[in-house]
């Protein structure tokens, strides 16, 4: 059944044509949360040649969104993400982990931590966390 989830996980992702374009890798999905995995190329640099903020925000909106989904279902998205950026990512590799920690029917909180890597050392650069909401069909109440 996991095995199941985890291909719909991968489906959902390919489905995504901004994931594809960044290349994104699902490389986790079990009990404990998702693995998110990106490599690092030149064009997701800042000036600085630092891994750009804004890829690391999109590994946590979509972190969150994946980890959510384990307990919400597929038909989901992002309502917020905080994110705080503690090193500058630098590295070979972006790598996102997340893990719901509470959730209703309708609505999940998950946290999200960003390592940068480099010949399998990582570090810490990005925490944060986001809520998700499950889409409701028209009409549906809400709760």
């Amino acid at each position: 059944m996991a095995e199941d989830a985890k291909l719909v996980a991968q489906q959902v992702l390919e489905a995504q044509p901004f994931s594809r374009l960044l290349g994104t890798r699902l490389t986790r999905w079990d009990a404990e949360g998702i693995t998110l995995e990106l490599d690092v190329r030149a064009d997701l640099l800042q000036q600085h040649g630092f891994v750009h903020g804004g890829v690391l925000c999109y590994l946590a909106d979509n972190a969150v969104t994946f980890a959510a989904g384990q307990v919400l279902g597929t038909g989901v998205l992002t309502a917020s993400v905080n994110l705080h950026y503690l090193r500058p990512a630098k590295g070979d590799l972006v790598i996102a982990r997340a893990a719901t920690q509470a959730n209703t029917s309708g609505r999940a909180v998950a946290t999200v931590e960003i390592y940068a890597a480099t010949g399998g050392e990582e570090y810490l650069c990005a925490a944060g966390s986001g809520t998700v909401s499950a889409i409701r069909a028209a009409g549906a109440p809400r709760g």
